[in-house]
């Protein structure tokens, strides 16, 4: 009975508290109230306030007063005004606070709140995330274009590429035509050498067909553009898959060639650029071994393993790291050369 006394009591004064002893110490105003620092009251529009913290900001100004005692008191006095103001003005912080006054026992939940609105982000999270997504981008498509130049690169020191450039600009005419420059000064040896290396690449540029991670890149294969797209996308697949079981698993056709390649790059685990990479001698082979079907693809794979075997079986650097594994591999202690 005791027990149950005291709670009654305990609970009678929390539900007696008033608005005016509401404030927690540490958030919002401290233990004095916003609005009294304002000398406003809650039925004050946001003007009003606003026209209030104007004429206090300037009464309170550390500008204004002239001693260092009247500054110094004269700061922290404006500092307050402006916490006041600045909890005040935006709607939904007002809102939080008028909630703590109203109800004061919900203690941790007023700490919540106002800690949640310190430390949420002042950007707009939608602006980072579009900024994120650019840089990516961006990022992503000059990487793209520097693989490709890289490939351009090596391809021209490739002697049978390199000459085969040489032959169609000379069938052109491409080659030394350019023996003068505008106004008839003769260019520099060096300045003609580069001229012709700019034109052998630019045919090596438009005759080679480059293939996977390092084909010429395209505005379709950046992230901004995957994800405006994502929608379509998820579209095609599905009416793709439809189509895949109604004409194969329900109809039962045979497949066209186009399925046949899936189906092969499917059992490799290759991905659509690898499987474009791949020169057509190979792809022809696959077919001619009928690796679409699952049973002739596990034979070829078995072969490939014992190839490959074999072949490290004669590589003198695997026999050097096996006999090196042998020996303990990584954890093995040595002293210096034996």
């Amino acid at each position: 009975m005791a027990v149950q006394k005291l709670f009654s009591i305990f609970l009678l004064a929390s539900l007696s508290i008033s608005p005016s002893y509401a404030q927690v110490e540490g958030i919002y105003c401290g233990k004095e109230n916003c609005y009294d620092v304002l000398g406003m009251t809650r039925d004050n529009s946001k003007s009003e306030i606003m026209k209030a913290y104007r004429k206090l900001a300037r009464k309170w100004h550390p500008d204004r007063h002239k001693t260092e005692e009247a500054k110094n008191e004269a700061a922290a006095k404006f500092q307050t005004i402006a916490n006041a103001y600045e909890i005040l003005k935006d709607q939904d912080s007002r809102s939080e606070y008028d909630y703590m006054l109203d109800n004061p026992e919900e203690m941790y939940l007023h700490y919540y709140y106002y800690y949640r609105r310190r430390m949420a982000p002042k950007v707009d999270v939608r602006i980072v995330v579009a900024v994120t997504i650019s840089i990516i981008s961006v990022i992503q498509y000059y990487g793209a274009w520097n693989n490709y130049h890289s490939a351009i690169s090596y391809l021209m020191t490739v002697p049978k590429y390199r000459m085969r450039a040489m032959e169609i600009a000379k069938e052109e005419g491409l080659l030394g035509n350019n023996k003068k420059k505008v106004g008839g000064k003769k260019i520099s040896k060096e300045e003609q050498k580069e001229k012709d290396e700019a034109t052998i690449r630019k045919i090596v540029e438009n005759n080679m067909d480059i293939r996977g991670g390092y084909s010429k890149p395209s505005i379709v294969n950046i992230l901004w553009f995957q994800m405006l797209f994502f929608p379509y996308y998820i579209v095609c697949y599905i009416a793709w898959w439809c189509r895949w079981v109604w004409k194969f698993w329900i109809l039962k056709h045979e497949y066209g060639d186009e399925e046949k390649h899936y189906i092969i790059r499917k059992y490799m685990g290759l991905g659509q650029s690898q499987w474009e990479a791949l020169d057509e001698s190979d792809k022809l082979s696959f077919m001619k071994r009928e690796l679409w079907l699952k049973e002739h693809f596990v034979e070829w794979k078995i072969e490939k393993d014992e190839e490959q075997k074999a072949k490290l079986a004669e590589s003198s650097k695997y026999k050097s790291y096996r006999r090196y594994m042998k020996q303990g591999g990584p954890g093995q202690m040595t002293f210096g050369p034996e």
